[in-house]
C-alpha cells in the first residue's frame, strides 16, 4: 500500500514494523507479557472490540518461528499460516464436506493459534512442556474472552470464539480433526515453497515429520501429493526425509521432541 510520500529520514524511530515476543521470568503470565507491550497493552473491561483489534496485530507482526532456525528470518507470520488454512476449508474434498461443519471449521482456523498473540509461536525444540504450552495458550484466551471481549455485545463474541479454540485444542471432534490435519498441511506445503525458492540450498526435510500425524484420508492424500512433488524437485540429490524420522536423516533428539510435541493431540484425536 503506498503513502504518496516520498523518501524520509527514518533514523529518528526504531522500525515499528518489528515487534518481538517478549521474554518474560517463570511462571510465564498474561501479566508479564502485558508488562511489556509499549507504550501500552491494550485497555481492558471496556464495551469496545478495538483494544482485540489491537491485539491481533500481533498475529501479523510475529513470524513462524521454525522457519527462523534455518535462516529464515522474513518468513510468513502467524496470520499468514491461518489465513491459508481458511481458505484451505474451501476446497475440502466432496467426500468430506458434508460430515463437517465448514463455516466453523473456517473460524477454527482463523482462531487456533489466536494465543500466540501474546505466547508466541512455541515449536517442538524449544523446551516447552505440551501441559504448559496449553496452560500459556488456554491463560492467554482467557484474557482475549474475557478482560477484552466479555463486556463486548454482551460477550458473545468472546465466548464463541474462546469455545472454538478449546473444541480445537481438546481435538476430539471431526471439525477439529480437520483443522489439525489443515494445520500441518499448510506447514507442509509451505516447506516445500521454501524449499523450491532456495533451489535446493535449504533443507527444510525435517518438518515433513508432521505428515505422518495427519489423521484423516482425504488430507492424507493432500499430504502425499505434496511429498511426491517434493521427492520429484530434490530428483537424485541426497535429502532429509523427516516422515521417515531417524532412518531419513531426523536427528534423534529432534525426533523425540517432536513425538512428545505431538502425543497428546494425537491420543485426543484417537478418542
Amino acid at each position: 500500500m503506498s503513502s504518496g510520500v516520498g523518501n524520509r529520514d527514518t533514523s529518528g524511530f526504531a522500525d515499528p514494523g518489528i515487534v518481538p515476543t517478549p521474554t518474560v521470568s517463570e511462571p510465564w503470565s498474561v501479566e508479564k507479557v502485558l508488562a511489556t507491550l509499549a507504550p501500552a497493552p491494550p485497555a481492558e473491561g471496556t464495551d469496545s472490540p478495538i483494544p482485540y483489534f489491537h491485539i491481533l496485530e500481533r498475529l501479523k507482526t510475529s513470524k513462524r518461528e521454525g522457519w527462523r532456525r534455518f535462516g529464515i528470518e522474513r518468513g510468513e507470520s502467524i496470520s499468514d499460516h491461518m489465513y491459508r488454512m481458511s481458505l484451505m476449508t474451501m476446497l475440502c474434498p466432496p467426500a468430506l464436506a458434508p460430515k463437517l461443519d465448514l463455516f466453523k471449521c473456517m473460524k477454527m482456523c482463523l482462531i487456533h493459534d489466536m494465543a500466540e498473540a501474546l505466547v508466541g509461536d512455541i515449536t517442538p525444540v524449544d523446551g516447552v512442556t505440551k501441559p504448559e504450552k496449553s496452560r500459556r495458550e488456554a491463560e492467554t484466551m482467557d484474557y482475549i474472552s474475557k478482560n477484552l471481549l466479555g463486556k463486548v455485545y454482551g460477550g458473545l463474541a468472546g465466548a464463541e470464539i474462546r469455545a472454538i479454540w478449546q473444541e480445537y485444542e481438546d481435538s476430539k471432534t471431526l471439525d477439529s480433526h480437520f483443522v489439525h490435519d489443515l494445520d500441518k498441511m499448510e506447514l507442509l506445503s509451505q516447506m516445500v515453497e521454501y524449499e523450491k525458492r532456495t533451489n535446493k540450498a535449504l533443507d527444510l526435510g525435517e518438518f515433513a515429520y508432521v505428515a505422518t500425524r495427519i489423521v484423516l484420508p482425504e488430507i492424507k492424500a493432500w499430504a502425499e501429493e505434496v511429498l511426491k512433488e517434493r521427492e520429484e524437485f530434490w530428483g537424485a540429490k541426497e535429502h532429509v526425509h523427516g516422515e521417515e524420522g531417524v532412518d531419513g536423516g531426523v536427528e534423534a533428539e529432534k525426533r523425540k521432541d517432536q513425538e512428545a510435541y505431538y502425543d497428546k493431540e494425537s491420543e485426543a484425536a484417537a478418542h
